[in-house]
């Protein structure tokens, strides 16, 4: 068992090592820190914390370095997330004023957060799934091209342009919109794609050519609401902390690359009462990411809630990175709370 002052001798550790990224030494924490000890009793101490796998010693005769396993303690006990400068609430508060629409608030979010942190920013999109169709439009662009607009209570907008088989005219148009909204507005998007499906099933193949060449068309939108979504920012900030990583950096840039991997990590971090989560270092290796850690907040939006954060080598300000995570979370979820109070 490692003492209370064993913890403490451990939370210096990491953030000498984090602020300096140099092995830390018994020497440097009695000169550092009022432990009221001597450097022998400090070298005890980390003797244990060794003992324990929560330092270790990355040359002989070197001072310590915290373990993913030490990083683990150190975040869910002895960290301290520290409070926002007033610039940095500023920031967040200026980035994110008056976005245009939810990608638009989306992107400004990630970008905000990679320059708090200088990490790798992410950020998931409120789940369409179980959003509900609030409006349904079709703007004739020409007689056989119409402009179908999708709408949810979520937050998310669809736009597709979409040719069509015939020549359609203003009234043609009116009874599409019409037929088709009768259909889905009010519905859950998996319901919606579900009622034109059949509808696309029921129709004579010969009639009605332009409205199943529009509810197809609305299928497949409806299926990428239900697809989930990641923003991201900051990746060029890996090539400048290489040095911070043990090893490549490679599976790190195909996870950006290819986003799945990243979704099923950040939906499946585990949260605590507060909505923050970390998934550090080896923790991450079913994931192909025993390199890197995450660090998450929770935000609420109509539709449930999704996560934003930042992910960075094991060597990072957990607190700094925690407490910037949780700012935007908390101003993010004002953000669409104002949004649907206002539709």
């Amino acid at each position: 068992m490692v003492s209370e002052r064993g913890l403490q001798v451990l939370r210096a550790i990491v953030q000498d090592y984090v602020e300096t990224h140099e092995p830390v030494g018994s020497r440097s924490i009695v000169d550092r820190y009022s432990f009221g000890v001597s450097a022998a009793t400090i070298r005890n101490d980390m003797a244990l914390l060794e003992d324990e796998e929560l330092i270790t010693a990355p040359h002989t005769s070197s001072g310590r370095v915290p373990t993913d396993k030490g990083y683990r303690v150190f975040v869910d006990h002895l960290a301290q997330l520290r409070p926002l400068s007033v610039a940095q609430r500023t920031a967040i508060e200026s980035f994110l004023t008056a976005p245009t629409d939810l990608d638009d608030l989306m992107i400004r979010t990630v970008r905000v957060l990679t320059q708090l942190t200088g990490q790798v920013a992410l950020a998931q999109y409120p789940s369409f799934a179980r959003a509900h169709i609030t409006h349904l439009e079709l703007v004739a662009l020409a007689p056989n091209r119409v402009l179908i607009v999708l709408v949810t209570d979520a937050g998310g907008v669809s736009q597709r342009l979409t040719p069509l088989p015939v020549d359609v005219d203003d009234a043609d148009t009116a009874v599409l919109r019409a037929r088709l909204s009768a259909l889905i507005t009010g519905q859950a998007v998996s319901d919606a794609a579900e009622r034109l499906q059949n509808l696309v099933a029921a129709e004579d193949q010969t009639k009605d050519v332009a409205l199943r060449t529009l509810a197809a068309v609305v299928i497949e939108e409806l299926g990428e609401f239900r697809q989930e979504r990641l923003v991201m920012a900051g990746a060029a900030t890996l090539a400048r902390r290489e040095q911070d990583f043990r090893g490549s950096i490679h599976p790190i840039l195909e996870a950006i690359e290819e986003q799945v991997t990243l979704l099923r990590l950040m939906g499946e971090m585990v949260t605590d009462e507060q909505g923050l989560g970390a998934s550090i270092g080896t923790e991450n290796e079913p994931f192909g990411l025993g390199e890197a850690s995450i660090v998450a907040s929770n935000y609420a939006a109509p539709s449930g809630t999704a996560r934003v954060g930042v992910m960075g080598p094991t060597r990072m300000d957990y607190p700094s990175n925690l407490a910037a995570a949780r700012a935007v979370a908390r101003y993010l979820s004002r953000m669409l709370d104002e949004d649907e109070a206002g539709r």
